[in-house]
């Protein structure tokens, strides 16, 4: 496998300037990997496949989903690309190459659980300064159009805030220049979690099920379909945040209600 990995790679970096790898190449990859994974719960939600595990019953408009992708397209190349490319000098000052040899495994995984942790911090505040009354009103409201989230209005926002957000993404790689392989891994497994947390359905195989402490696509539900001061669940990938500040309570209190209504069901 990792033969197989080095090859590609050597295929990559043979063919393609560093300049064009880390900014076209990573704008390719997210675009890629956004839609790919989002747009089949645009297709879930029109066919009424899969219904029984939605978490809300109403359904967006066809209108409202096109305007999604419309928007998206309009940010993604006016907003994401020259930040991409505008950030190259400083992730390449900062030692981000793209030559062999790769970082190994443990490299890797090392520094995108690194990742997630200084961006979890970093998201919860900003989210959380977001949803103060007037930065809510005129820049966080754009992302709350969508009361009912699907898979890609997760990166659905005002470009202020694709911009301050988005900071909480790139300042871990920015700080410790990875080589670029590491950059693209963070990039997809970010990108698949965000979706996942925004695709409306929980799933069996849902990745909270499983992952301690990790959010997903109930717990990031809830904070959409609440009034904005009283949200709450304010975190991005894991929960540890809110519980440390208080800011799930809404959502715990109600999932113990649940509970309790569903013990009462089966008891009956």
């Amino acid at each position: 496998m990792t033969s197989v990995i080095e090859s590609g790679w050597t295929y990559l970096i043979t063919n393609f300037s560093d300049f064009q790898l880390a900014c076209l190449g990573s704008f390719l990859l997210h675009e890629s990997v956004f839609f790919l994974s989002g747009l089949p719960f645009i297709y879930l939600e029109r066919a009424g496949w899969l219904s029984k595990y939605k978490i809300q019953m109403k359904n967006n408009a066809t209108e409202a989903q096109d305007k999604c992708i419309t928007r998206l397209l309009l940010y993604h190349f006016c907003v994401n690309l020259p930040v991409m490319i505008a950030s190259y000098p400083v992730f390449r000052f900062m030692g981000m190459r793209s030559s062999l040899p790769l970082p190994s495994w443990k490299v890797r995984s090392t520094q995108i659980l690194f990742y997630f942790i200084v961006e979890d911090f970093i998201f919860y505040w900003g989210h959380r300064i977001l949803h103060t009354k007037w930065l809510y009103k005129h820049v966080h409201s754009v992302h709350h159009e969508y009361a009912t989230p699907f898979g890609l209005t997760s990166e659905y926002a005002h470009p202020a805030e694709i911009l301050f957000l988005g900071f909480a993404t790139i300042f871990g790689p920015a700080i410790t220049g990875p080589h670029l392989i590491t950059l693209w891994l963070w990039m997809v497994v970010r990108v698949l979690e965000t979706v996942e947390a925004h695709c409306g359905y929980h799933f069996p195989w849902s990745p909270s099920n499983f992952l301690p402490l990790y959010g997903g696509s109930d717990f990031h539900d809830y904070h959409h379909r609440c009034i904005y001061t009283k949200s709450g669940n304010y975190s991005s990938t894991f929960v540890y945040m809110d519980w440390l500040f208080g800011t799930d309570t809404g959502y715990r209190k109600l999932k113990a209600l649940k509970s309790v209504e569903e013990a009462k069901y089966k008891d009956n």
